[in-house]
């Protein structure tokens, strides 16, 4: 007989859970919120706790990155278990979870708005949208410091901050509750890096950035907009300048090329370009038949962007299988619920043109092979499989890589371009130069970025006491 409390499709969801604990040992979130949150305690507990689960606000607490999915031996999908458990502790008005939920958030993360919508994703709730939007709205006054950090107002060490993306935001905020004189240093017109770059609107409302931004501001933090690193200022040119501790964080804002003929047409967009147009309001023409190249959250993001920006058809082309996708699974579903088509298995071998722009692109089908080195199964084509399509625009989303032309040449990067660091500190290989976010992983998640800025605000407190501490004992003798 089913439940009252937990309806029998979380029931059947959660009797293959092992217990293994990979769910747990996966999660940024636990790392991040430390004895907060659990997530295999939770679904153990949703089994046994039912009543107490549905007003836990551990279930409040996941970030809907898919780590756990993508490491379960299992292939259970804990974020979607939870939020059919929100669904039902919505149901019977139980709100107190959630509201505790966003008390520790405030504590623990520097900017709780964002990361609610752009990580926590409120519109996902099935009822309750007004009372969750009153809770949110609460948020707005500035956290409290971090338990353990003693606020000094007179640091007079500065710290340099290269890129306004969450990591970068995330360290100054800290940095500045601590004391220390901030500025970031950031490339684009605006501060707010990926966030404002490339997160649609529908995800990241732009009231939502601005208000976090400004509590950055009050609390001194200055922000250098519109000036890069190597171009406006050099790397050498801020260490001269006296800042004593320097945090990178630029992201990866390059986009991988397709390397196929024609890909230099007009209407080979990049999706990166693409969605800033569209967030800075310029103006964008698609056509009526969109194709969108590859499968990650920046390839469905594009793909639900094109239409809304009025595309008749859109359709994203991968060359491996759902189950390798790297998509959020739940975006994927949104995206195909809105619309957009999904072709798997294909990939493109040559843009076709007519008077020099986007007139078609020809595919070959595709079958998969032995694993690789990601963990997936590798892509290879099949021969005589080959088709065409007839489109407007392709968007290219096959990944990104991070700029590092500007960082001294001595500083570690691995052969795949990724800055070098010590995983607990954030520190390089160059004494008080610490680096984080995407830049040091590879394009990850908003939450994963957050994480690094604070681990890297912590360990730069660190560098610059004991660097004060050696002066003092060096003056007094």
């Amino acid at each position: 007989m089913e439940s009252p409390i937990i309806p029998k499709v979380i029931r059947e969801k959660t009797k293959y859970c092992f217990e293994c604990g990979i769910c747990t040992a996966s999660c940024p979130m636990v790392e991040l919120l430390s004895t907060h949150y659990n997530p295999r305690s939770l679904l153990q507990k949703a089994l046994n706790e039912p009543e107490k689960t549905l007003d836990d606000d551990k279930l409040w607490l996941c970030a809907w990155c898919y780590k756990c999915y993508k490491r379960c031996p299992q292939g259970l999908k804990p974020p979607e278990i939870f939020q059919l458990l929100k669904n039902r502790a919505m149901k019977l008005g139980l709100f107190n979870g959630f509201k505790r939920a966003t008390s520790i958030m405030k504590e623990k993360v520097p900017f709780p708005l964002i990361c609610w919508y752009a990580c926590f994703h409120p519109e996902r709730a099935e009822i309750g949208d007004k009372k969750i939007t009153e809770v949110l709205k609460k948020l707005a006054k500035q956290p409290k410091l971090a338990k353990g950090i003693e606020e000094d107002s007179n640091h007079k060490d500065k710290v340099a901050i290269i890129g306004s993306g969450p990591a970068g935001l995330t360290a100054a905020s800290i940095l500045a509750e601590i004391g220390y004189p901030v500025t970031i240093f950031e490339a684009l017109p605006e501060a707010g890096g990926m966030l404002r770059k490339s997160m649609p609107k529908y995800r990241l409302p732009r009231k939502v950035l601005e208000s976090e931004i400004q509590r950055l501001r009050d609390l001194g933090v200055k922000l250098r907009t519109g000036t890069k690193v190597s171009k406006d200022i050099s790397f050498d040119e801020i260490k001269q300048d006296g800042y004593k501790a320097i945090f990178v964080a630029v992201g990866a804002h390059k986009s991988r090329k397709l390397g196929i003929e024609g890909e230099e047409l007009e209407r080979v967009v990049d999706a990166l370009d693409f969605l800033w147009k569209v967030n800075t309001q310029q103006q964008v023409n698609l056509g009526k038949k969109v194709g969108i190249i590859g499968g990650g959250n920046v390839a469905i993001d594009a793909a639900r962007t094109a239409l809304l920006q009025g595309a008749k058809e859109v359709i994203i082309l991968y060359r491996r299988s759902r189950e390798e996708m790297l998509a959020n699974p739940w975006e994927v579903a949104e995206a195909e619920k809105e619309g957009v088509k999904i072709k798997f298995l294909v990939t493109p071998v040559r843009i076709s043109e007519k008077e020099g722009r986007v007139q078609g692109l020809k595919c070959v089908r595709m079958k998969l092979g032995v694993l690789d080195e990601t963990g997936r199964k590798k892509p290879m084509p099949i021969e005589g499989s080959e088709f065409s399509l007839k489109l407007d625009t392709v968007i290219v989303a096959i990944g990104e890589t991070t700029e590092t032309t500007f960082l001294p040449e001595n500083l570690e990067v691995d052969k795949g371009g990724w800055v070098q660091v010590n995983p607990f500190t954030m520190e390089t290989n160059i004494a008080g130069v610490f680096a984080g976010g995407d830049m040091v992983t590879g394009p990850a998640t908003v939450i994963e970025a957050i994480l690094a800025g604070k681990k890297a605000a912590y360990s730069i407190n660190q560098y610059l006491t004991r660097i004060r501490k050696k002066e003092e004992n060096h003056c007094g003798d």
